[in-house]
C-alpha cells in the first residue's frame, strides 16, 4: 500500500530531498545563473539518475523538477514554448521513479512543484495576476499527471505563498507551503516570519515550515519558535552551508578561509560556496534537533547531496538502502580499534 502525505507524517515522518538546481549544475546538466531546469527535456536520464541516488538515500518524495520551470524564467531564457513540455517530461519522470522500488517497498510519493517567481510586486496587481496563472496553469499540469501532493515552495513575499496556497487549493491536493526569508529576517512585503506562517496554517496549509536561503546555524532559531506557534505539521528543509548570524543567509557568505581564485562574478553565491559545506555531522544534528522538536517533514534543500539525505532519514529513525554503506571506521587502515587492523599502522594514525 501507498500511504498518503499525511498518513507518514501521522507515523514515520517525510523525507523530502531537494535542492535539484545545485546538484544538476555540479553534474554539468544545468546552467548557474539560469538556473532553469531544461534537463528534464535534454537529458532525462541524468535527472532519472539524480532522483533514484536521492532514493537510494532514503527520501520518501520524488519531487517533480519543475522550480523555476515557470513561464516567467522560461520567458527570459527565451523558450516559452518548451513551458508545458518540460513540466509534463518532469512529472513523468518523478512519477516513473516513484513507482520503481525494490520488491516489497513502499512506493515514493510524488511532489508537484511551483515556487517564488521574482516577478512578484505586493505593489501591482498585474505582477500579481501574472504570478497567479503561472501557478495554475503548473498545478494543472501536475494534477493531470497524477501527483499526490504539492509543494509551494522558498517565498519571501508572504502574499506570494499565499497566492501559491490558494492555487493549490484548487486542486484539492494537499499542501506544503514554505517561505524563505532574507537577510532582512522579515518577509519582503513586511510579514514577520512566525505570522507569515500562522496565517498559513490558518488558510489551510497541511504543512509549514521554512526551506533553502538560510543553513541549518540560523534556520533553526526561527523553527524553534514557530513550532511554539503552530499546532500542525512543520517542514524544515536548511541549505547545507555555514550561514551566520550576520549572514543569515547564503547570498552574502564570505569565504573565511581565504581564497586563491575568486569566482568572476565576485560572490561566492552560487558557484564558490563549496568551503563553506556542512558536513554531514552538522546535518544529522540538525535533523535531529527538528525532530526532537517535533518537525516530521525533514529536507535539505539548495546544495544537497545524497548523503545528507541519508543522515536526515537516519536521524529520523529509518534505514535506508544506503544505509548498508554507513559509516564504519573501526574497519580503517589507520584509524580503526578492529583488533585485525596491524598497530604499527593504526599507531600512527594518532600522529598523522
Amino acid at each position: 500500500m501507498k500511504r498518503d502525505l499525511l498518513q507518514r507524517l501521522e507515523t514515520s515522518g517525510v523525507v523530502c530531498a531537494e535542492g535539484y538546481l545545485f546538484e544538476m549544475e555540479r553534474r554539468g546538466y544545468l546552467t548557474a545563473g539560469e538556473f532553469v531546469p531544461e534537463v528534464a527535456l535534454d537529458n532525462p536520464e541524468a535527472l532519472k539518475s539524480l532522483h533514484k541516488d536521492f532514493q537510494h538515500a532514503g527520501s520518501d518524495v520524488v519531487v517533480a523538477f519543475t522550480y523555476n520551470g515557470h513561464r516567467e524564467k522560461m520567458r527570459v531564457i527565451g523558450k516559452e514554448d518548451l513551458l508545458e513540455p518540460l513540466n509534463r517530461a518532469a512529472l513523468k519522470i518523478a512519477n516513473d521513479v516513484a513507482a520503481d522500488v525494490p520488491e516489497g517497498s513502499e512506493p515514493n510519493l510524488v511532489a508537484g512543484n511551483i515556487s517564488n517567481s521574482n516577478i512578484w510586486n505586493p505593489d501591482d496587481s498585474s505582477s500579481q495576476k501574472q504570478v497567479r496563472e503561472m501557478f495554475s496553469e503548473m498545478v494543472q499540469w501536475a494534477v493531470d499527471e497524477g501527483v499526490d501532493y504539492f509543494i509551494g515552495e522558498t517565498f519571501y513575499y508572504a502574499g506570494e505563498a499565499f497566492a501559491a496556497l490558494e492555487a493549490i487549493q484548487q486542486s484539492n491536493k494537499p499542501a506544503v507551503i514554505t517561505i524563505a526569508p532574507m537577510g532582512e529576517n522579515i518577509l519582503r512585503d513586511q510579514w514577520d516570519i512566525i505570522d507569515a506562517c500562522k496565517e498559513l496554517e490558518q488558510r489551510g496549509a497541511d504543512v509549514v515550515g521554512m526551506n533553502c536561503f538560510r543553513g541549518p546555524n540560523t534556520m533553526m532559531p526561527y523553527l524553534r519558535k514557530i513550532r511554539e506557534s503552530l499546532s500542525g505539521h512543520m517542514a524544515a528543509l536548511p541549505i547545507p552551508y555555514r550561514t551566520t548570524e550576520l549572514q543569515p543567509t547564503f547570498f552574502n557568505l564570505d569565504d573565511n578561509n581565504g581564497i586563491s581564485v575568486s569566482s568572476p562574478h565576485g560572490r561566492t553565491f552560487p558557484t564558490a560556496l563549496d568551503p563553506l559545506y556542512c558536513n554531514r555531522y552538522e546535518i544529522r544534528k540538525f535533523a535531529e534537533d527538528a525532530w526532537n522538536n517535533n518537525i516530521r517533514y525533514l529536507g535539505v534543500c539548495c546544495g544537497a547531496a545524497p548523503i545528507h539525505i541519508r543522515e536526515v532519514a537516519e536521524a529520523m529513525g529509518k534505514t535506508p538502502i544506503a544505509s548498508r554503506y554507513s559509516e564504519n571506521m573501526k574497519k580503517h587502515f589507520m584509524y580503526g580499534t578492529d583488533e585485525s587492523l596491524p598497530e604499527h599502522i593504526t599507531s600512527y594514525g594518532d600522529k598523522a
